[in-house]
């Protein structure tokens, strides 16, 4: 599965890399770094709407705070399939 992060300016001021920096560390203590792509890319057009981010192409917007709960709900039940 791949997670694109936008690391734009709009989103980089809305926590991108906080977001980047906690994805990293829960792909890491969940043990999924053979199923997980962690990528990084510039604008995705969509700016009003916070730290834009796909999950296989699906989109979410996150913030550090939310993003915890986006692993769980989301990436690690797609892992555990």
């Amino acid at each position: 599965m791949k997670i694109t992060v936008c690391i734009g300016s709009s989103c980089h001021l809305k926590g991108s890399r906080q977001i980047v920096e906690s994805l990293q560390y829960l792909i890491s203590e969940n043990h999924l770094k053979d199923e997980v792509e962690l990528a990084g890319t510039f604008c995705m057009g969509n700016c009003k709407n916070g730290v834009c981010v796909t999950l296989d192409d699906k989109f979410y917007s996150l913030t550090p705070e939310t993003t915890k709960d986006f692993f769980a709900t989301e990436v690690l039940p797609k892992a555990k399939a």
